[in-house]
């Protein structure tokens, strides 16, 4: 029984790690592109147009982003289910 825990803890290991790294990149991504967004809708408001609301590059962008954070935090979560069976089977 011990083989099948320990196998279960380092695979709920590697799958955090490897869903952190998977994760990271596309996070840091995505709140770039909002930060963006953010100071062109003040520069908007501030020049006095109108922005409009249809679909641009970016936010087709930050959805793709925002959707491959998500796996890469579902992956996490994952992780963290295998390792606490591992510690159950204990």
């Amino acid at each position: 029984m011990a083989i099948v825990s320990l196998s279960f803890i380092a695979l709920g290991i590697a799958l955090i790690v490897y869903g952190t790294l998977r994760a990271r990149g596309p996070y840091q991504r995505y709140m770039a592109l909002r930060e963006q967004d953010a100071n062109i809708a003040r520069y908007e408001q501030w020049r006095g147009g109108l922005r409009s609301n249809d679909k641009t590059g970016a936010s087709v962008a930050m959805a793709v982003l925002r959707r491959q954070a998500q796996i890469g935090g579902a992956i996490v979560v994952a992780g963290v289910v295998v390792m606490a069976i591992g510690f159950v089977l204990k």
